[in-house]
């Protein structure tokens, strides 16, 4: 019996692009020795066309599931609604707007032996923008969830499913796939394929939602920032310390006396920024904290079609 490969591709707003890519996906296997099904997961888009043109293609393709969420959860959250309700194999997840080729699935399917094969772009076909603020992600990725310094990451996936069912095991209200995986393995590797233009709208990652993704990143899969606090502290401790005995040795020595105003000021508003600032993050972890204990749901299914 052929492998089964489950397709999982979240939906936000997009419809021209939808059957295009079943389309593509579909004669994809009719060309090889795997069997397939494709599961939408629609975010709970605005456009109202998004779940009535999945509607259609459920009618139209046997292989096609459609999931609907209550709303607006986030790509990776959505992502995993679709992994938890795959049956396949191997879990390939890709975008829903055509700039990832069906035709390069071969290619992700040739390294299934790997844990994790994950696609690396010839030339991202992003804004310049896009592209200044992914390297620099990058370049976190590697301090906070470990990710190899040589693999590139991007949501054009080939998932074993054993190692797709292990991320569940790990609770986490807000979810980045990258860090799920690399924490259940770091049998990886990367294969090369083009990007594409998309086909329809514009990118949903708006500065402030490519913030929250970090924030999410920094805080929910690390202890970088408790780890930096501890260094600021330790740091003003010995920086006050120098302070105090110069003061204490310059006061014994008969030296002049200085009325610092200014000086106590500053140093008052500097350490006490400081404080502030650190009970901010160490704040925003508890909320975290409180988050996982209530143990909210990722994501909350609104119908399915099956």
């Amino acid at each position: 019996m052929n492998k089964l490969i489950s397709i999982i591709i979240p939906v936000y707003n997009s419809t021209l692009s939808l059957d295009k890519l079943a389309e593509g996906i579909n004669d994809v296997f009719k060309e090889i020795n795997f069997e397939h099904e494709i599961i939408f997961v629609d975010d709970a888009s605005p456009n109202a066309d998004t779940w009535e043109t999945l509607k259609k293609l459920n009618n139209k393709y046997p292989e096609i599931k459609c999931l609907r969420l209550t709303r607006n959860f986030g790509q990776h959250a959505a992502t995993l609604c679709g992994i938890k309700n795959a049956t396949g194999d191997y879990i390939l997840t890709m975008d829903d707007d055509c700039q990832h080729s069906p035709e390069d699935i071969q290619k992700l399917l040739e390294h299934c032996s790997h844990d994790i094969v994950i696609a690396k772009f010839k030339e991202k076909k992003h804004s310049f923008f896009k592209r200044i603020t992914s390297n620099l992600k990058g370049y976190f990725d590697c301090k906070i969830i470990g990710k190899p310094k040589n693999i590139k990451l991007s949501s054009f996936r080939l998932i074993k499913s054993s190692i797709a069912e292990c991320m569940f095991l790990i609770n986490t209200p807000y979810p980045f796939i990258p860090a799920l995986l690399f924490y259940v393995s770091k049998d990886v590797v990367n294969v090369e394929v083009t990007h594409y233009s998309r086909l329809q709208g514009n990118t949903n990652y708006t500065l402030i939602k490519m913030i929250q993704i970090f924030s999410n990143l920094m805080i929910n899969n690390s202890s970088l920032l408790l780890r930096y606090i501890g260094y600021m502290g330790l740091t003003s401790a010995i920086v006050s310390s120098i302070l105090i005995i110069t003061l204490v040795v310059n006061k014994l020595s008969g030296g002049p006396s200085v009325e610092g105003w200014t000086s106590i000021m500053l140093t008052i508003l500097f350490f006490g920024g400081m404080t502030l600032s650190s009970l901010g993050i160490i704040g925003e972890y508890l909320i975290r904290l409180v988050s996982t204990t209530e143990s909210r749901p990722v994501y909350i299914i609104r119908s399915k079609l099956d």
